[in-house]
This record gives structure tokens, C-alpha cells and sequence, in this order.
């Protein structure tokens, strides 16, 4: 290594030697290391002169396309991408209103730099394939008269379909028109987006077309308001009517198969009198949406649909046809070679027992059927929509962004040898590398890489490196798999669901499933049964030998039954902060005849996924403990949850935590399905109901840290401290969105960043009970009664947490909600109780609490059996 100033990599051979780790884990062929070297050293980006990037159709996306050549082969060629914003999450807002243009190329970058409202006026909405402009509109008058004058130009004058859309028709003015006088022939109607209310005279004079096959009043108020009253009175007096509003009728016959097969339409919207076998020709049939609930029908047959090849029947219930029967019906159909269906849905669960009952079939939503029987995925769907950012011309570009972005992050953790970095690093490809979109089957690899180009990490630079991994020809785009090396076994399908619309009846299906397993649960509470725990001591009258790590004990254990010394293996009790597994012990000459403080398997309650777990198999959902799911296991429940929420107009917001960090790292508050599912992507993590609306202590956020002490599992013996403390935000709380990034508002533990603030229990509680008219004693009764269940949970679905050579503390941390009731937010092994050493308190009931005896009480009580400042629970 040599350069000027400092030691720059300039041999091959050093940087093979600083970044050997980095290239395996990078994944990047070995043939392409030399070149990766020389594009490095000397900073050649030169992606540009080989890719040209491109608008999608819509222009809500982009993509990028190979140009350079008429040919790249597979792993030929590896290539620089830049990361054009990299950030820790927390900083994400205050950056992009700071940095200067860093907004304005991220809302490019992701296409969120436009108005989606801005060609409002020009814009068209369909409705069943009818097109309605929403530019210059015609007179009411104008519009028939048009009509009238096509019908003559293509038929027999008769007018058989009539638009009067978007015209601003009120009750009187349709009332006045006497449509059923001029056009008595009539299939077809369209009446949408006008202001029709009364459904009397709607009704009344729709139902005088006695032909009518098809009616839309789709936006409409009296569609909005009366719905139900007035779709009754309708199909009562269109007996023939076979589309209502978009859906079919329980009436659907040929006109409306023909109608969804292309056969009619405004051009030829077919005759009153019209002959059999219509639809011998259809061989394509979209019947997706209709609200059909029927499909055993005359019409839709084998003998009226012989050429038929390609049906969809998604979205629509179909609950009175059995599984069975239509797959029978589906049998009988000799060209039918590709399927669309919802998968949970009227055909069963599995894509595998479809195409085994319909052997014909070569294609099922959209992915090959040999492909899927390979494969063995019961849920498949090929024809996935990506998400697209969704915004109003008012909202921020900042907020735009910060929505979007999940779309095109990507992550990585710092680390050294002695730890790994707490909080993750997000980044943005620059616009050559975030043009890469997703493929199953890609043709490109993508994978971060840090440069070292003084050989430490001090000097380290961030680049994402791209590379062919098939053979591209010239035109071709270029893809890349968002999840890569993720299988079925790690939810790759729920994964998808990040960037793409995934079927969400089978997510709902899988929360359903999982609510039902949750009900079923009843917990038989272990019985209450006195002490059998006895004291410790020697027999001699010597003090018992302690061996602690934790300053605190080792400071304020002053009583004169304990004596604190240096070496594990000669105490009579070991309390460290450390777990004390067997590797521990053989090292430490630690034996089983010693006292610990811990449990066997208490991870059943101090791992969050796991606690949650515990309650889950105890109890079902009880109150006091929010929705949580187990993101490396419940993924799929938790987006069905999400999707009913969302569907159902609730609140949707969610806290990530790690499953196993304290002090709130890496915890995110978010409403955004997309980020839930990214976040998978920095550790496993559990996602948890957010409370919303939680009691409040002058306006801030606040939790509540309770003391534990367990003497036995079995019979269960706790103990709570009479000591316990709150936890205060520092900000005023607030549901607004950029306040999720701030710590001081949503988050309370302040010891260790933020600012701190110590408030005294008993004036808290005085001032509380003030603020909100409320008896603490009747909360308090409340949270003992939550922290019992907790425990007891434990000792029945885990009994092998019992052990007579443990005795432990844990810290159980509580939020109120509005209402006044607890909310079971974690339990700490070896609980921080710095603040019960410090500060001088009062009981609830009792008298002064000195901090410096905390740890003479809590020993007193697991060791000696005493309850001085502590009560059974």
C-alpha cells in the first residue's frame, strides 16, 4: 500500500487481502474481482455509456434497459453503482428538508415529482369499459341528439344503448326527459356520475325499460345514500335486467357473458330478439369483480362457450357453489387451457389441487402450471401490481418521499470486531441502480459493497455493484430479485407484498385463521398455594457468599447476611447480568448446587416474540396485550390484520421492536405495510398495535417500570416491589406523521439518550390522580392482577422454568390506555434499577422507601423470605 498522505490500496493483492470477507459475502463471481479492483481505484463509474433508463407508460415508474451492445454475457462485466442518499432512519425527514436538492432528486428519482391530479379535467374514468371524458361536456339535449344520429349511422335508427354520463342530471330534469317514451327499445343505460337522489323516481322510471339488460347509476348520490331500497326495486320491475351497477344479476344470462366476452358492446349491443349460440366465438372471458354468486347457469356452458380458452373468475364469492361442482362445471370446458382465480377462494386453498382436479390446464394466474407443480407453492399469482405512491397535489414533497422510499431502499449494518452497530443504515441507489426493477427470473445481481481505500473502516465508502448473471441481449430490460436468496421458508410470497399488490383475500384468510386459533385458547390458572420456599442460610451463621458484575448490587448489598466476593465459583448465590449458560459455567466453576439469578427458559418471557408467544398459548388475546406478531413466522397473519384494518377505515399504525433489544433500538412507529415488511430486513423483529391513544401525564407519553421478585415457579411465588417508577417523553404526544421520527415524542426511556427528566412516583401519582380524576389504587389493583396473569402464563405453558437454585428480578414495563387500563409492553431480565438506588421514595401504602436499601429488600426477600417493602402477588 502506498499513496500520498495516507496508505492507499493500489496492489491487487492488498485488496483482496482488506476486502476478501466483503467479495464472499458480496456473492460477485471471482473473475470479476480484478475489474471491481480497477473500477474502484480509479472511480470509473461508467454504467451510463452501457444502460439508458426509461419512463414506464404510466410514467410512475422507470426502468433500465442494456443499449450498449448487441450482446453482454452472463458475468462479464460488473459495474459502480452510487448511493445517492444514505441515511439512519431516524434522520430521514430533518435530511430531507436540510440537504440541499436532496428532495428534489429523491421526488424525481421515485417518480412522485408530478401531480397525479394535474390533468384532472382531461382525465377519463371507465367504468365497465365505458369511457366518460371529463373535458367540454354536451348539453343533455346535445348528447341525445348524438346518439340518436350513431344509431341511424350504424343500424336501424333504433336506439339500443344510451351514455348520459357526467351531466349534471338532477331528479326533475331525468323526470322530464321521458327516456322510456323516445328510446322504448332499450339494453343498454348508462346514468353515471350524475346527481340523481330520489329513489322513487329513479326507480320509477328505469323500470319502465322493460328490455333493459344492463344499468349503470354507478356515482350517483341515491347509489351512495339508498343503495340496497333502490337495487330491490329495480330487479323487481327489470326482470331481464342482468348487470346492475357493474355486477351481475342473479338474471345473468348470455347478453351479460357476452357483454364481459367482447360480443356486445355500444357498437353492437345486439337486438331484442336475439338468436342462440352468441357466443360460440367468445374465447376469452373476463367476469373478474362481478359480484357473481352463482355460476351454474344455462348460458355459462360448454355447449354455449365451446372456443372458450381463457377465464377469470378473481373477485368474485361464489358461496353457492360448492368446490367440487365448479370444478365440474370448469371440466367440461374442451379449450379452457388458463385460469384466474383467487387462491384461497370458491376453488379451494391450493393452486396444486386446482390444476390436479382440472388436468387441462396449462396456465393459473398467469404462472405456468408445470412451473407451479415444480415448485410445489400452493398460493401463486403472477399478475401482481406494483405499489405505486399514492398522494394529493396539496401533500408535501418531503412526505411523498418519505412514503415511497420503502419502495426503493436497501440496507446494511455497520461492525467491527468488537460490535456490531445498534441502528441499521438505509440507502437509495442513484438513478441507475433504483431503475432496477424486480423479476423473479432476473437477469442482473445487485449487492452492497464498502470500499476500504486506506484498508480501514475509518476510510470506508459505500457503492452497490451490478453485475449480469444471464445472458442480456441489446433492448432487453434489466431486473434484479428484490429478495434474493429469500425462499418459501422465509415468506418470500408475504415478502412481495412490500412492492407489489398481493392477493388479499388469502392474507385476510390466514388472519381469520389465526383469530379463530387465538379464541380457542383458555388458560387454567395455577392454584394459589403457600410458601414452600425456605430461607437460606449457613449453619455456622456465616454471611452468604455473593459474586455480582453489577456495580449497583455491589454497592448498596450492605446487609450484614451477605457478603459480596471476587470469584463465581466460591459464592453461594452468583447475580450477574450475564447469561449463565454451560459454557459460562465451566469457565466461572460454576455448579448446580449454587443459587442464580435466572431461570431456565425464562427467554419465554423476557424475548418479546417469545413472550408474546407465552400469552398467545396461555390466554388467547387477552385485553392488556396488543395485537403482536412474530414477523420470521406471522407474516402473513399480520398483513391480513392490516388489510381488515384498513378495509374496516381503523387506525393502522404499528411498532417494530427487536426481539431482543432493550432502551427502544431499533424500534420504528409506522402506518406503511411496505416498511413493516422492510424492516424485516435489519433482524427479526416482532410488530406490535400501536397505542394510539394512551393515557396522557400532562400532555406527554409515559410508561410504568414494576419490579418482580420471583422465589418460585412451582408453586408460583412473585413478589411486586413496592417501588416502582415512571417513565416520561419528553415532547408533547402527537399522531402526526413526521413525529413518528422523534424519539422524545413516542419513546420514554430518557436515561440513555434524550434528555432526562426524574419525576418522584408519589407526586406523579398525586398529580395523575388531579389531572384525571381517577383513584391510582383502582389502576394499580388493575396492573398487579395483568403482571400475576404474565407470570402465571409462564409457569403453565413453560413448567420447565422451574429450578430450587433460582431466584431472579424482573422489570415488567406497563402502559395505560385511555381508559385506565394496563397494556403489557415488555419484561426485562436484570432490570436497570439505577432510579431505585438512587431516589428515596414513599409506598403506595406505608411509609418512606430508602433507595440505598432497594437491594437489601429485594435479597431480604428471595433469600430470607421477608416481605419488607414488597407484597405477594
Amino acid at each position: 500500500m502506498d499513496g500520498d498522505g495516507g496508505k492507499r490500496i493500489t496492489r491487487y493483492s492488498d485488496f483482496v487481502k482488506v476486502h476478501g470477507l466483503l467479495l464472499t459475502a458480496s456473492g460477485l463471481p471471482q473473475s470479476l474481482h480484478f475489474q471491481l479492483f480497477q473500477k474502484l481505484t480509479s472511480e470509473t463509474f461508467d454504467g451510463g455509456a452501457h444502460f439508458a433508463i426509461e419512463p414506464t407508460s404510466d410514467g410512475r415508474q422507470r426502468r433500465l434497459l442494456l443499449t450498449s451492445s448487441d450482446f453482454m454475457a452472463k458475468e462479464s462485466q460488473v459495474f459502480l453503482v452510487d448511493h445517492a442518499w444514505t441515511f439512519r432512519l431516524s434522520d430521514a425527514y430533518k435530511q430531507l428538508q436540510e440537504v440541499s436538492g436532496l428532495a428534489e432528486r429523491m421526488a424525481a428519482l421515485m417518480c412522485v415529482d408530478i401531480d397525479l391530479n394535474s390533468n384532472a379535467e382531461e382525465a377519463e374514468e371507465v367504468v365497465d369499459g365505458i369511457s366518460h371524458q371529463n373535458g367540454t361536456k354536451l348539453s343533455i339535449f346535445e348528447a341525445m341528439e348524438s346518439e340518436i344520429h350513431g344509431a341511424k349511422e350504424n343500424g336501424d335508427g333504433a336506439v339500443r344503448w344510451l351514455e348520459l354520463e357526467e351531466l349534471d342530471i338532477e331528479d326533475n330534469t331525468f323526470l322530464s326527459l321521458d327516456l322510456s317514451s323516445r328510446f322504448p327499445g332499450l339494453l343498454a343505460l348508462s346514468l353515471c356520475g350524475n346527481k340523481l337522489e330520489n329513489v322513487e323516481i329513479i326507480a320509477r322510471e328505469v323500470t319502465k325499460f322493460k328490455q333493459l339488460r344492463a344499468l349503470w347509476l354507478n356515482n350517483n348520490p341515491v347509489v351512495k345514500n339508498c343503495d340496497s331500497q333502490l337495487e330491490n326495486r329495480v330487479l323487481q320491475g327489470l326482470p331481464r335486467l342482468e348487470i346492475y351497477n357493474s355486477c351481475f344479476t342473479a338474471k345473468f344470462g348470455a347478453w351479460a357473458l357476452g357483454f364481459c366476452g367482447g360480443v356486445y358492446g355500444k357498437d353492437n349491443p345486439a337486438s331484442i330478439h336475439e338468436g342462440d349460440h352468441q357466443l360460440e366465438s367468445v374465447s376469452s372471458l373476463d367476469l373478474s369483480n362481478r359480484c357473481i354468486h352463482n355460476l351454474i347457469n344455462k348460458a355459462f356452458s360448454a355447449v354455449e362457450l365451446p372456443s372458450l380458452s381463457y377465464l377469470n373468475i378473481r373477485g368474485n364469492s361464489l358461496e353457492q357453489n360448492s368446490v367440487a361442482v365448479l370444478l365440474e362445471v370448469l371440466k367440461e370446458f374442451p379449450c379452457l387451457q388458463s385460469l384466474e382465480v383467487d387462491i384461497p377462494g370458491p376453488l379451494g386453498e391450493s393452486a396444486i389441487d386446482i390444476l390436479e382436479s382440472l388436468p387441462k390446464l396449462s396456465e393459473l394466474n398467469g404462472v405456468n402450471a408445470s412451473k407451479i407443480l415444480d415448485t410445489g407453492k400452493h398460493v401463486i399469482d403472477s399478475m401482481l401490481q406494483p405499489r405505486l405512491p399514492e398522494w394529493t397535489a396539496e401533500e408535501p414533497v418531503t412526505d411523498r418521499i418519505i412514503s415511497a422510499m420503502w419502495l426503493y431502499l436497501m440496507t446494511y449494518r455497520l461492525a467491527d470486531e468488537e460490535k456490531i452497530d445498534e441502528t441499521s443504515v438505509w440507502y437509495v441507489m442513484d438513478e441507475l441502480g433504483s431503475a432496477l426493477r424486480h423479476n423473479d427470473e432476473p437477469n442482473f445481481r445487485v449487492a452492497p459493497f464498502l470500499f476500504m481505500p486506506e484498508g480501514n473502516l475509518a476510510s470506508a465508502v459505500s457503492f452497490s455493484i451490478l453485475w449480469p448473471t444471464q445472458n442480456v441481449q441489446k433492448g432487453d430490460e434489466c431486473t434484479r430479485d428484490f429478495l434474493f436468496g429469500i425462499g418459501e421458508d422465509k415468506q418470500r410470497s408475504a415478502r412481495l407484498s412490500a412492492w407489489f399488490h398481493t392477493p388479499q383475500n388469502y392474507f385476510i384468510n390466514e388472519y381469520e385463521k389465526h383469530c379463530q386459533k387465538l379464541q380457542s385458547k383458555s388458560l387454567i390458572s395455577p392454584s394459589v398455594q403457600s410458601s414452600t420456599t425456605r430461607s437460606i442460610h449457613h449453619t455456622d451463621g456465616s454471611p452468604l457468599r455473593v459474586y455480582t458484575d453489577l456495580p449497583h448490587v455491589e454497592e448498596f448489598l450492605t446487609r450484614s447476611e451477605f457478603v459480596i466476593i471476587s470469584e463465581p465459583k466460591d459464592a453461594d448465590i452468583v447475580w450477574t447480568s450475564t447469561q449463565v449458560d454451560e459454557d459460562m459455567k465451566k469457565a466461572a466453576g460454576i455448579t448446580d448446587q449454587q443459587y442464580i439469578n435466572q431461570f431456565p427458559f425464562e427467554a419465554c418471557l423476557v424475548m418479546k416474540h417469545h413472550l408474546a408467544e407465552t400469552v398467545h398459548k396461555a390466554y388467547g388475546s387477552p385485553e392488556w396485550l396488543q395485537p403482536t406478531y412474530n414477523l420470521e413466522t406471522h407474516l402473513s397473519q399480520l398483513i391480513g390484520d392490516y388489510y381488515v384494518r384498513k378495509r374496516d377505515g381503523l387506525d393502522n399504525l404499528w411498532i417494530l421492536k427487536p426481539w431482543n433489544m432493550a432502551r427502544t433500538i431499533d424500534t420504528t412507529v409506522t402506518d406503511n405495510l411496505s416498511s413493516i415488511i422492510r424492516h424485516m430486513e435489519t433482524g427479526p423483529k416482532i410488530c406490535q398495535k400501536y397505542i394510539e391513544h394512551p393515557a396522557l401525564f400532562n400532555g406527554k407519553k409515559f410508561d410504568l417500570r414494576y419490579i418482580v421478585l420471583v422465589r418460585s415457579i412451582n408453586p408460583l411465588e412473585i413478589f411486586l416491589s413496592d417501588v416502582f417508577w415512571v417513565r416520561l417523553a419528553n415532547n408533547q404526544y402527537s399522531l402526526d406523521k413526521h413525529s413518528f421520527f422523534e424519539y422524545e415524542t413516542h419513546f420514554t426511556v430518557m436515561n440513555y439518550r434524550g434528555r432526562f427528566s426524574h419525576k418522584n412516583t408519589p407526586e406523579f401519582v398525586t398529580e395523575f390522580e388531579q389531572e384525571h380524576q381517577v383513584k391510582w389504587s383502582d389502576i394499580h389493583l388493575r396492573v398487579r392482577t395483568m403482571i400475576r396473569s404474565v407470570f402465571e402464563a409462564a409457569a403453565a405453558v413453560h413448567p420447565d422454568m422451574h429450578s430450587l437454585k433460582s431466584r431472579a428480578i424482573y422489570g415488567v414495563d406497563v402502559m395505560l390506555d385511555t381508559s385506565f387500563q394496563p397494556k403489557l409492553l415488555e419484561v426485562t431480565y436484570c432490570p436497570d434499577c439505577t432510579r431505585a438506588c438512587k431516589y428515596d421514595t414513599e409506598a403506595l401504602v406505608g411509609g418512606e422507601i430508602k433507595g440505598r436499601d432497594f437491594f437489601n429488600d429485594v435479597f431480604g426477600c428471595l433469600f430470607l423470605n421477608e416481605t419488607t417493602h414488597v407484597s405477594p402477588l
